[in-house]
């Protein structure tokens, strides 16, 4: 059997497929595995893992549509819109390549459910196409409904409600919600930009996501990176009512072996700090936050003396306050990157700063730290909507924005106040939801197998 796996090369995506890849691979030892993935995203990863890869996957780069001596504009949607017009004919070429190489036809297709087009594809062929659904399961639900969402949006619009507000934020859709199946507590401000009607020429990127309404309600199985019990049960009727296998085979990120690398020294000064006293700070790889928030934020630990860890780009590191590494020294500990789902493990660990990726979000419940949120972009706003006003197991920043008032209030309710004792007890139910289900004969472990017997079948 040979398995072919398109990955999405941005974000956390990549890095999230091939975990699964990972484990699919060490369960199914006699299938090959080829990974397709741009050259960039592939180097990235790979420098990445935490183990050495089985023998079993092969990884293939695919043109990523930047030209040599490309001068970039800035736009941070650049690289996805460049990516995007080379599909899908460098997925086809690097295909061809690898049957080639290897000598074995294609048997089945798994990709990112952002590459569509490759239902497509496995249909010219005639092999099954599996898609992996990555971040969390209500944001997929918002772009099956999306011609519905707009529908609502516009309606809303016609009753007389504004579209502009505060930061780019619409304040008077805010309290709006869906009559969505699975999204009724959800609001229309959450919801990531494509979803919404656009007074722009649609983009590259949006018309790809627009396609999911298309493409994945045909599909006889959907892989989900979640657990079953989490889900809130409109949306797992409506979503078991469209897809005939739905297999919610648990956290990717969570897949493999902890990396036990720990260059910058975090875990060594984490065992020397207080059991649930130290807060986490990390905002993803491609989060860019406004260089004033970052100033206020590190003024707030300043000021407050609660002990942090904070996984810092060197890139945005010269924004920070002068003399705040110096004057922090005692109670802080800023590093160029952490191994997060350690750092999430460590005893010292009371909360967690994100701007609420799916991945982090993951992490932090299956280990069980409480969460301060402050989203910036895509999905973000709708994590943060699930985490602080349906799971309940965090706070979302004052306003929207760090200052040093917001950031102390959230600090001191988690660590200092009752509320925060609270938050940490309904955590701890999602971690051990999530442990159960990932044990043998849980619910993840029983999708997991369903999963390899489907790769594996003739």
């Amino acid at each position: 059997m040979h398995v072919a796996v398109f990955a999405f090369p941005f974000g956390c995506h990549a890095l999230s497929l091939i975990n699964l890849v990972q484990k699919l691979a060490m369960a199914a030892q006699e299938t090959q595995f080829s990974f397709f993935n741009t050259e960039k995203s592939n180097n990235s990863i790979f420098l990445s893992s935490r183990t050495n890869l089985p023998d079993n996957i092969k990884a293939y780069n695919v043109a990523d549509g930047v030209l040599p001596n490309h001068v970039f504009s800035g736009d941070p949607m650049e690289r996805v819109e460049l990516f995007i017009k080379e599909t899908p004919e460098n997925f086809k070429m690097a295909l061809d390549m690898a049957v080639a190489e290897t000598g074995q036809k294609i048997s089945c297709l798994i990709t990112d459910v952002f590459l569509s087009f490759a239902g497509s594809i496995a249909e010219n062929v005639s092999i099954p196409w599996i898609p992996v659904w990555i971040p969390v399961p209500h944001s997929l639900s918002t772009h099956i409904y999306t011609d519905l969402i707009r529908q609502h949006y516009a309606s809303f619009l016609s009753h007389g409600c504004s579209n502009s507000g505060r930061d780019g934020n619409d304040v008077e859709l805010e309290d709006k919600t869906l009559e969505i199946p699975g999204l009724s507590e959800l609001h229309i401000a959450d919801l990531p930009v494509e979803v919404l009607p656009r007074d722009a020429q649609e983009t590259l990127f949006s018309c790809m996501l627009g396609q999911i309404s298309n493409m994945v309600p045909q599909v006889d199985t959907l892989v989900m990176n979640f657990y079953e019990e989490l889900y809130p049960e409109p949306l797992l009727n409506d979503f078991k009512s469209k897809f005939l296998n739905l297999l919610n085979v648990g956290f990717f990120s969570l897949s493999m072996p902890p990396s036990i690398e720990d260059a910058t020294g975090c875990l060594s000064w984490l065992d020397s700090q207080k059991a649930k006293m130290v807060a986490y700070i990390s905002f993803g790889t491609v989060v860019n936050i406004p260089h004033g928030e970052i100033e206020e934020l590190a003024e707030a630990l300043e000021v407050s003396r609660i002990p942090f860890l904070w996984s810092l780009r060197d890139n945005i590191r010269d924004c920070l306050p002068n003399g705040f590494l110096e004057r922090t020294i005692m109670h802080g500990k800023v590093v160029p990157w952490a191994p997060q789902t350690q750092v999430l493990a460590h005893s010292s660990i009371g909360v967690f700063m994100t701007h609420c990726g799916a991945n982090s979000v993951y992490e932090s419940i299956a280990n069980g730290v409480p969460m301060i949120c402050r989203p910036f972009f895509a999905d973000n706003k709708l994590n943060a909507r699930l985490i602080v006003d349906i799971w309940r197991i965090g706070v979302r920043i004052d306003g929207g924005v760090f200052t040093k008032t917001g950031v102390t209030k959230s600090l001191d309710l988690i660590l200092k106040n009752e509320q925060g004792r609270i938050i940490w007890s309904r955590i701890q139910v999602l971690k051990e939801i999530v442990s159960k289900a990932s044990a043998p004969g849980g619910h993840a472990t029983q999708d997991f197998k369903t999963l390899v017997e489907k790769i594996t079948s003739e």
